[in-house]
């Protein structure tokens, strides 16, 4: 089967998968419906096999597999074709999305099996996949952009799915709106590039990137990126538009392990990375992308250590690994962005699927506070729960270990990195490895402070066996990108991921290389301190939620200010409705009032009652009277013959 072919299957499958469940939408056969969306994702995971073993059958220059289906745009020299490119970069995106995708449908069959609207749920996630592959695949901003606000739509239907909650649907609308202001500065970004180089095709625009380094805040380039960062922060959760993602938490749990763990939240990040020489020549946007990442990794991670809702921890904790993608990224480490990309797609599916199973057998709950000692009842949760937490928190070995302490290192080594950013990065772990052992206790450890009515219960087969293909992924994935300076002592490891990479990733000029040195010893250090910050910060957490219960509260009163500014999130909400979103109401009230209602209402008004008083004069002349209408003949033979007369 030619490459052609291939990519289009990979394509159309979850489409067609969506348009069956879509015309059969009324149906409750979760069997039937579960089945038809999980084999389309395992028929596009099987072409990105494919695809990717093609790859790796090439030379590294060029592994790079093109379709072309038809001329999408010909305006004038503006030529856009709906092209798609698989390369290095996009073939790791193809199979998280769709190996991840195919384990998390097979989650929903189980966990939505009671639902009225199963039927309509598959069809949207067989919907919000196609439209994922077709932003990764795309060979253009413009074609990315299709399926960046196809995703976004996506989104927003399944946040709201049970839209007759109005909180619900509520959430759904926040998720909508906050991603279209970062999605007007996305358009911003695409005009500025296209204006300043002709084209919005990746390749060329990454060919078109300046050698030298765009110094100013004015330039094209610098702009550009900036604006495209702006509609990454959206897409992606970032300050200063993260606010919509923990709301994102009303969906279905499964919804929230592909979209806003594995898939689209990544989208920024990917965006970020397949036009990496473009960025490497904005060195200020660079420099604001990582100060944005740090700060939202830090700040998600405080809010974290307060929440008490299970979906809302994650969701916190998926803001704060976002961060450290973007710190990576913003120091010129993108392949360790792209590699910390990987291993939370699984860990974190793999977490909120937990989640899922949780909430299952506690027939809906949802509060930590009235969990505990779980393992008990659900021990393939607990356990898959476990490598999920020692990914997450660095533990040596796991795969979140490899991928975030390359990210703390280059964040302190890079010639673009600071010591700043390396502090935001270690205090963020620290308060990762915390809050994630507190979930762990509340929820699985210690005491049951179930509800007698509640009988907690291990999951479905269809709900297990994805976690425990998680577990093992969230485990041992790290080992594909091992450290040099690790690998020498497991064996000497090749570095996978570095190869695979590298002819994509433009490196930091050799200038900005040679002005830092860094010893072996060095990196050691580091790294060794932030294990063990880490390390401890988890075991702190863990004899304070296990063996001297009541402690916490104790802290939490001591430093009760700012506990409380924690708790409430910092209040972002309340001023983004105060500052912005209650005034612009105010002010949209008064526009209606005087526009809509004085101007526009009122010439409606005066033109119908102009229409309607001619039609009454005029109605008079047909009344049906005929000697009123000789009469009016008369009347004008008159005065016909007095106007040929007076010629």
């Amino acid at each position: 089967m030619n490459h052609q072919a291939l990519i289009a299957i990979l394509l159309l499958a979850p489409l067609v998968g969506f348009l069956i469940n879509g015309f059969r939408f009324r149906s409750q056969n979760y069997i039937a419906a579960g089945s038809i969306a999980t084999s389309a994702l395992i028929i596009s995971f099987i072409c990105a096999v494919i695809l990717f073993f093609e790859l790796v059958g090439m030379s590294p220059e060029s592994r790079t597999i093109k379709a072309e289906f038809f001329d999408w745009i010909a305006v004038g020299n503006f030529k856009v074709n709906a092209g798609f490119v698989v390369d290095q970069i996009s073939s790791i995106m193809l199979l998280i999305i769709t190996g991840v995708g195919t384990l998390i449908h097979l989650f929903s069959i189980g966990y939505m099996h009671h639902d009225k609207g199963v039927t309509k749920y598959f069809s949207y996630l067989n919907f919000f996949i196609f439209n994922m592959l077709i932003l990764v695949l795309g060979d253009s901003l413009l074609t990315m952009f299709v399926g960046w606000e196809g995703v976004g739509l996506c989104s927003y239907l399944l946040i709201g799915f049970w839209f007759s909650d109005s909180a619900k649907a509520a959430a759904g609308m926040k998720a909508f709106i906050t991603n279209r202001i970062g999605d007007a500065a996305f358009l911003l970004g695409l005009f500025i590039l296209f204006m300043s180089f002709g084209t919005l095709n990746f390749h060329e625009l990454n060919a078109l990137a300046p050698a030298t380094m765009e110094a100013g805040w004015m330039g094209a380039v610098t702009l550009g990126t900036l604006m495209l960062f702006i509609g990454a922060t959206g897409k992606s959760a970032q300050i200063p538009l993260y606010v919509w993602l923990p709301d994102a938490m009303a969906g279905p749990t499964p919804v929230s392990a592909l979209i806003h763990a594995a898939t689209m939240v990544t989208a920024g990040v990917y965006m970020i990375i397949r036009l990496n020489p473009l960025f490497v020549s904005a060195p200020n946007t660079m420099m604001v992308i990582a100060i944005i990442g740090a700060a939202t990794a830090v700040m998600a991670a405080t809010i974290g250590l307060t929440q008490n809702d299970i979906k809302k921890v994650l969701a916190y904790s998926t803001v704060s690994q976002l961060g450290y993608m973007f710190l990576a990224v913003g120091v010129g480490a993108f392949g360790a962005g792209m590699m910390h990309l990987m291993t939370h797609a699984f860990f974190k599916a793999l977490m909120f699927l937990g989640a899922g199973s949780v909430i299952h057998g506690m027939v809906d709950e949802q509060d930590i506070r009235k969990m505990g000692g779980l393992k008990k009842y659900m021990k393939i949760t607990h356990w898959t729960f476990v490598m999920g937490w020692l990914a997450i928190i660095g533990f040596p070995l796991f795969s979140g270990f490899f991928s975030k302490d390359e990210i703390l290192w280059n964040a302190y080594s890079s010639p673009r990195g600071h010591i700043g950013l390396w502090i935001a990065g270690v205090v963020g772990a620290m308060l990762t490895a915390f809050y994630m052992t507190r979930l762990m206790a509340l929820t699985f450890w210690g005491k049951s402070r179930v509800d007698q009515s509640v009988h907690p219960h291990e999951s479905s087969a269809s709900m297990t066996i994805p976690l425990i293909i998680l577990a093992v992924l969230a485990a041992v994935s790290g080992f594909v990108g091992v450290p040099h300076v690790i690998s020498e002592y497991l064996g000497h490891i090749p570095n996978f991921w570095e190869h695979w990479l590298e002819p994509v990733i433009r490196k930091l000029p050799e200038v900005e290389l040679q002005s830092v040195t860094h010893s072996v010893s060095e990196e050691w250090t580091l790294m060794g301190t932030s294990v063990v910050l880490a390390l401890s910060s988890a075991t702190a957490a863990f004899i304070m939620y296990t063996k001297k219960l009541g402690s916490a509260d104790k802290v939490a009163n001591a430093i009760k200010p700012v506990y409380d500014l924690i708790d409430n999130k910092y209040y972002v909400d309340e001023f983004y409705f105060g500052a912005i979103i209650n005034p612009l109401i105010a002010q949209s009230k008064k526009l209606w009032y005087y526009v809509d209602v004085n101007f526009i209402d009122k010439m409606t008004y005066a033109v119908t009652d102009f229409t309607q008083n001619t039609g009454k004069l005029v109605k008079t002349l047909q009344n049906g009277n005929m000697q009123q209408y000789a009469m009016y003949i008369s009347l004008g033979l008159v005065a016909v013959l007095s106007f040929v007369l007076m010629r």
